[in-house]
């Protein structure tokens, strides 16, 4: 899922690609940052919500998977472009590139479905207290973030020039991102799997 493109991606991406790759790493801190907000709620009380109103928990997911669903058309519809496509922006300061990198993750519905809908799938109420299963489930998902997407602000530049000459491999590198998202979309969309209170 992490690497799948979506408004975390794009952002880091572009700001690699314009500004260089310590705004790139610097944006980066903000989206890990927005990360830890979603950990922090869905382990605090957004799992209780969920359980206590199915319904609204049903409503997140759902909306969830309609907006990877329409990620995954952006990609391969005709006309579409690659989050690699480079483009000319602006040079911002280090903290708008932290805040920014923030209110992208916080304004991020992939992020705040993952958090909400996705995790809580996951733990298991025999296996100990289900907050610090939470936390560590989300640690683990951070860390891959991280580190996934370290290599994508470091490897950006390099990828964009690799892809603007072979428009194959960018068309190719569209449909796998959309099937991809398609695929997670549907799994998400169908999954009977219902969010446990938090003990």
């Amino acid at each position: 899922m992490v690497l799948t493109p979506g408004p975390n991606m794009m952002y880091l991406v572009s700001r690699s690609i314009s500004q260089g790759r310590r705004a790139g790493m610097i944006s980066l801190g903000g989206v890990a940052a927005g990360f830890l907000v979603y950990l922090t709620l869905a382990s605090a009380g957004l799992s209780v919500v969920f359980a206590t109103v199915p319904a609204l928990y049903l409503t997140v997911k759902l909306a969830g998977a309609a907006y990877l669903a329409y990620l995954a058309w952006q990609a391969v519809r005709p006309g579409g472009t690659s989050v690699f496509t480079h483009q000319d922006l602006p040079a911002d300061s280090t903290r708008r590139l932290l805040t920014m990198g923030l209110m992208t993750n916080l304004l991020n519905p992939k992020a705040a479905i993952m958090y909400a809908s996705l995790i809580p799938q996951f733990i298991d109420p025999h296996a100990g207290h289900l907050m610090t299963q939470g936390f560590l489930l989300g640690g683990v998902q951070i860390a891959i973030s991280m580190l996934v997407n370290t290599g994508i602000v470091l490897a950006a530049g390099s990828i964009a020039v690799f892809l603007a000459k072979r428009p194959t491999w960018l068309r190719i590198q569209r449909y796998v991102t959309g099937t991809l998202l398609g695929l997670i979309a549907v799994r998400l969309a169908t999954d009977q799997a219902r969010p446990l209170p938090v003990q």
